[in-house]
């Protein structure tokens, strides 16, 4: 393998997670006076921090949001993963693969290291990742579409980022990769490819990233 570093966007690219999470987003937004569909909660707030969500309503309504949007928006997510989150398909199949080569992988996410940890250990990934191979958005200040958590997990896991590869499926994602200077594959099973621009190459399946990597 070419690259020293794997990084892993979380949502959507290790667990299942993007339906769940934006279908009470867009359901919860919608509650509060600002509809917003599933289709354009995926548009405008996949691969993003969560202050993303109060910058662009305050921008476009001129109003802010509750001060406890984080909180009750995190509770119904959490609780929704306990009842139907999973694995993607693949994924640890992938792990196993990247154990066995000695390749060092970590992940990257926008979302918090509650969200994660919670996330990961519903799926059955927490028995892969280590705590100091976890980086949130939280650790940086600055969520995807700036490059500071990428360049923040590099730096933590001791790689050069022209060393790295980010695993992504959101063009904010992507953008963040790019302006790392890493290189990133888009991994197709929610976001259309043409959507994801600027990627190294796509993969719809998990069994196809090792070759493309290789």
């Amino acid at each position: 393998m070419r690259y020293e570093l794997v990084i892993f966007d979380n949502d959507g690219v290790l667990v299942d997670s993007e339906p769940i999470s934006n279908t009470i987003l867009a359901g919860y937004l919608t509650e509060l006076g600002h509809p917003t569909s599933y289709e354009e909660s995926v548009r405008d707030y996949m691969g993003s921090a969560v202050h993303r969500v109060h910058d662009l309503v305050e921008e476009r309504t001129g109003e802010k949001l509750p001060d406890d949007f984080d909180a009750t928006l995190h509770s119904r997510i959490f609780e929704a993963f306990q009842r139907e989150l999973v694995v993607v398909d693949g994924v640890e199949d992938l792990l196993g693969k990247l154990v066995a080569d000695g390749v060092a992988y970590c992940v990257a996410s926008s979302g918090t290291h509650e969200r994660i940890r919670v996330g990961h250990l519903k799926a059955g990934l927490d028995q892969w990742f280590e705590d100091e191979w976890i980086f949130s958005a939280e650790d940086v200040g600055r969520g995807k579409p700036a490059p500071d958590l990428f360049l923040h997990a590099a730096e933590r896991m001791g790689v050069a980022p022209e060393r790295c590869v980010v695993i992504e499926d959101s063009p904010l994602g992507v953008e963040a990769a790019r302006a790392a200077g890493m290189d990133v594959y888009g991994f197709t099973s929610m976001m259309p490819a043409d959507r994801l621009t600027g990627v190294n190459g796509y993969f719809s399946d998990m069994s196809q990233l090792p070759e493309l990597l290789a």
